[in-house]
């Protein structure tokens, strides 16, 4: 699979209560966890999503999807996909259309905590950890939409 072209994109780690992110530079090359978002509904998300999306110049949007060991959605996977669906639509209605990209997050929440100290974390670091290396992780890998 061929590296995504660079660009300024946000990574979300989707949660049921937090939403890890993280956001790189328009080359691609600086990855920075940004604080969490606590969950709301779409609307409220949207409402504190989309300032950061204009300030970041964001191009691009990377959902991770909970895999499990057999590369199969978890029912945690089908809740991040619907999420990231419904987000891009919201961000389209806007008038912010902007492509979508899937990462295996696999074990990503667990190599963040071992990665930076963070096990127990409540605070909402682990969360953008996680995303900041799903982010890395898709611009070493892809998949370009």
């Amino acid at each position: 699979m061929a590296r995504p072209r660079p660009r300024s994109a946000l990574a979300l780690d989707v949660g049921r209560r937090r939403i890890g992110l993280a956001g790189c530079d328009p080359l691609g090359i600086t990855v920075t966890p940004l604080q969490a978002l606590a969950r709301g509904d779409l609307p409220s998300d949207l409402a504190r999503l989309l300032p950061l999306v204009l300030e970041r110049r964001v191009e691009m949007l990377v959902v991770g999807l909970p895999l499990d060991a057999d590369q199969q959605p978890t029912r945690q996977a089908l809740h991040c996909r619907r999420y990231g669906i419904k987000l891009q639509g919201a961000l389209r209605d806007a008038g912010h259309p902007l492509p979508l990209a899937w990462v295996d997050e696999h074990a990503s929440s667990w190599m963040a905590a071992e990665a930076h100290g963070l096990h127990g974390d409540r605070s909402g670091r682990l969360d953008s950890a996680a995303a900041a290396l799903l982010l890395e992780q898709w611009l070493r890998d892809g998949p370009e939409p």
